[in-house]
């Protein structure tokens, strides 16, 4: 991946950053499945189609696992 292609994922931090959320509740959000998230191995990523998504307001969001 180079400089200009654009992140795919976000950290659960910075997903909280941008809905004005503190650490902690972000990571309580992703935990209720309020933030969508993806697992890999211990860690948490938001994919940012799904993030864009949840701000526009699409209630057809899909269900995390």
């Amino acid at each position: 991946m180079d400089d200009e292609t654009p992140n795919k994922t976000i950290s659960v931090v910075e997903a909280g950053k941008i809905l004005g959320l503190s650490k902690n509740l972000a990571y309580s959000a992703a935990h209720r499945g309020e933030i969508p998230i993806l697992r890999f191995g211990g860690g948490l990523r938001v994919p940012m189609y799904r993030l864009e998504k949840l701000l526009r307001g699409d209630s057809q969001t899909e269900p995390t696992k």
